[in-house]
């Protein structure tokens, strides 16, 4: 479980726009549920976006046209015979609003208009859809979410983050067309976003500590790496000679259940100190400790444990999403004092 008001909070430290005073009365508001909550994100979004003048860029276009412009499709001409009726189809670059971004949230708007949203919410994304007028819409099965971002559309990250929440982790249409809210994001995307969060956390409050996913290479004898996987870490923290490798996992359930007795995941544990040995290795001089930082699921057995492996520490620990966001800042802040604080870096 988590607060609805920590997904916003989440996304603020993933998207530091959220963090603009434009933003800042969602912290405030009560929301019924998670669709609620984007959806405000959105229409903040897309209006700040308004004011700015809508994106606009060059769309291949083809056309049949009684004056040539851009480029002549000879074969098409051809093929539809306009050449009677003194046309030829045309193609060219054509400066227009209807481009995939716009697209994007038009589609993502226009579907949460059917979802279990506020009446006042609805009546707002009615109010951005009129200056979408020229803009077309998208299958939501079929979007294409691999964008190239560059100075022009760069301010679309986010929305187009939130839309891709909505549509992929939020709603889902049943057999008679009607779109519902599932219970909450599916774990795939809470996953991304729960990772993400973690790292941009340490990077905003404790900037004196390096703060990133980086890639850890494996340490071999002969230098032969074929067929070997990448390995990259979700969170890596140092500062001096102190390295903590921490794994983000958000799951439906954090532990494995064997008849009766709960384990933690083998393939979690397994990666986690490959991590941490590899990384000893590379750098002898340094202390490695490694961390599984689980979200706190409703079961009543949580795993919360610390050992030691071959002269490393790899602990096994929940975070819990469902409680005031101040605690949240505490149990992240405590991993810090423990693991850096109280040593000699």
């Amino acid at each position: 479980m988590i607060l609805i008001q920590n997904i916003y909070y989440m996304l603020s430290y993933a998207f530091k726009v959220l963090q603009e005073k434009s933003y800042r009365d969602i912290e405030t508001e009560k929301f019924e549920n998670v669709a609620d909550l984007l959806s405000e994100i959105l229409i903040k979004g897309v209006k700040r976006e308004l004011k700015r003048g809508i994106l606009k860029g060059y769309v291949d276009t083809e056309d049949t046209l009684s004056t040539i412009k851009g480029k002549i499709n000879i074969s098409e001409t051809i093929n539809h015979q306009t050449l009677i009726n003194n046309k030829v189809v045309c193609k060219y670059d054509e400066f227009t609003e209807n481009v995939y971004l716009n697209k994007i949230i038009k589609t993502t708007m226009q579907y949460l208009l059917h979802s279990d949203i506020s009446k006042e919410r609805k009546k707002r994304l009615k109010n951005i859809l009129a200056y979408f007028k020229e803009v077309d819409t998208l299958d939501v099965y079929d979007i294409n979410w691999k964008i190239n971002y560059n100075k022009n559309n760069q301010n679309y990250r986010m929305l187009i983050y939130i839309c891709n929440f909505i549509i992929k982790g939020l709603l889902q249409t049943t057999k008679n067309g009607k779109t519902r809210l599932l219970d909450f994001a599916d774990d795939q995307k809470m996953s991304s976003l729960y990772e993400k969060f973690i790292l941009e956390y340490y990077k905003k409050e404790y900037p004196e500590i390096n703060a990133k996913a980086s890639f850890i290479n494996w340490q071999l004898d002969n230098g032969f790496d074929l067929f070997l996987p990448q390995m990259r870490s979700d969170i890596t923290l140092s500062k001096g000679n102190k390295i903590l490798i921490i794994d983000a996992k958000y799951y439906g359930d954090n532990l494995e259940h064997y008849y009766d007795s709960n384990k933690i995941s083998s393939d979690n544990i397994y990666q986690i100190f490959t991590y941490v040995k590899n990384k000893a290795f590379e750098n002898p001089d340094n202390n490695v400790s490694g961390m599984l930082l689980y979200a706190k699921t409703e079961a009543q057995i949580q795993p919360d444990a610390d050992y030691q492996m071959s002269g490393n520490t790899i602990s096994v620990k929940t975070l819990d999403l469902n409680q005031p966001f101040i605690n949240i800042k505490k149990q992240l802040d405590d991993i810090i004092k423990k693991y850096f604080d109280s040593m000699n870096v």
